[in-house]
């Protein structure tokens, strides 16, 4: 599957997919500008492409601030992982293949919400629906 972006049909596409019941969306937050994000798009595609099931997003915290918000992005890459509306991970996370893979199948059983989640990423559900 395809990684999506913020552009307007891919967040349509992303709103119709979304549900309460639906596999993991992962987000990948990172810049345009960082040398380690540019690397981890081509590591973050292939775990993608690996996991059918799962919807993947890549957002650029500063050409897409409006999506983003005031989400504080200490290091790259950041990653944020719901089902649902959920947040079922939030953190900054090595940027090697095997690592995010593990991590993204780990949480793929993981129905509790994750803790101590700012409340600018619960809310980056919402805007990335554009509900």
């Amino acid at each position: 599957m395809a990684i999506l972006t913020a552009s307007p049909a891919d967040r349509r596409a992303l709103a119709s997919r979304w549900s309460a019941d639906s596999p993991l969306v992962v987000v990948s937050m990172c810049a345009a500008w960082c040398h380690t994000c540019g690397e981890f798009r081509e590591v973050f595609e292939r775990v993608a492409a690996a996991r059918g099931n799962a919807q993947f997003v890549w957002l650029d915290i500063e050409d897409d601030h409006e999506i983003c918000g005031d989400i504080d992005v200490e290091d790259f890459p950041t990653l944020a992982v719901f089902r649902g509306d959920v947040p079922v991970h939030y953190g900054v996370s090595l940027p090697q293949e095997a690592t995010v893979a593990r991590l993204i199948d780990e949480l793929a059983s993981r129905t509790a919400p994750a803790r101590d989640i700012p409340d600018e990423v619960r809310a980056l559900a919402e805007a990335l629906r554009g509900a």
